[in-house]
């Protein structure tokens, strides 16, 4: 894909462990553009998450090693920058979404608290100034972006006071605190049952299109990729094995390993599971 506002290229990661060497990553290449909502899909181990990680800056070293390729973040190289450079943008035009709610919330500290402190560091990085009722204000906004009934209410309570579904919402809105250009998602709504999981799926969804935010969906869940992704990246074994528009994936897979992902979806009894429509085997 062109005009992409990150391209990954050729990418690869070493793991040193225990004297080993063990090769995580081997040239991994992708492309989100503008506007667009990509997936990067695999089964557990594939090397998803250390991509992700890769692109935030967030691998140890050591363990980890980036061995070659290239991060481009509007045009300029990730890799390349200094540690500074990096963490302006960590939370600010690039912002994550974790996957787990139930913990990635500080059960000490209100909403408020830890929406008003990530503010306040991204307003810093950003050369901005906002006093304590201006940080509120815009706490209070996001809330009700993310579709949260009474804003105030919720920025007063502690994570254990919220349902999952709503502990997620948070998440969303702390990312977007800061008004990033890409979203990186890791399995948003795992944690949640499926009618939330939806909600919260959809919501995603009208945020890139209300914004024309760039998203990075990491997720090994295929009925995540059909409902909220344009375009798909399927990784095995610290590759990407195939790549191509959501539906052409889903209608004629070329490559037998997403094949089989397709094929491994649960099919309704008595007939064929909507996923598996085009799928040979």
């Amino acid at each position: 894909m062109t005009g992409a506002l990150l391209s990954v290229r050729d990418l690869s990661v070493d793991f040193s462990t225990y004297g080993q060497t063990n090769h995580v990553l081997h040239g991994v290449s992708l492309d989100v553009p503008e506007g667009s909502q990509v997936a990067l899909v695999g089964e557990s181990g594939s090397g998803k998450t250390v991509t992700m990680k890769a692109i935030m800056g967030l691998l140890r070293t050591p363990p980890a090693t980036i061995t070659g390729g290239e991060i481009l973040f509007d045009g300029s190289d990730l890799l390349k920058a200094s540690a500074a450079e990096r963490e302006k943008l960590r939370g600010t035009a690039i912002a994550m979404i974790f996957q787990d709610p139930m913990s990635s919330l500080n059960p000490v500290f209100t909403i408020a608290d830890q929406m008003g402190t990530i503010l306040k560091y991204a307003d810093r990085r950003l050369g901005r100034t906002r006093n304590k009722a201006g940080r509120m204000a815009r706490v209070h906004e996001v809330l009700a972006q993310v579709r949260m009934r009474d804003p105030e209410r919720i920025a007063r309570a502690y994570p254990i006071m919220l349902s999952g579904g709503m502990r997620q919402r948070v998440l969303i809105a702390m990312a977007l605190l800061s008004e990033p250009r890409l979203l990186m998602a890791d399995e948003p709504g795992t944690a949640l049952d499926v009618t939330t999981q939806a909600q919260i799926l959809k919501l995603l969804k009208d945020l890139v299109e209300e914004r024309n935010l760039a998203l990075l969906m990491i997720t090994h869940n295929l009925g995540v990729v059909r409902e909220t992704s344009n375009y798909v990246y399927v990784m095995h074994n610290g590759r990407i094995v195939e790549e191509a528009a959501t539906d052409a994936l889903f209608a004629t897979p070329r490559e037998a390993y997403t094949k089989s992902l397709i094929a491994a979806v649960p099919r309704l009894s008595g007939g064929t599971d909507f996923l598996a429509v085009g799928a040979e085997g």
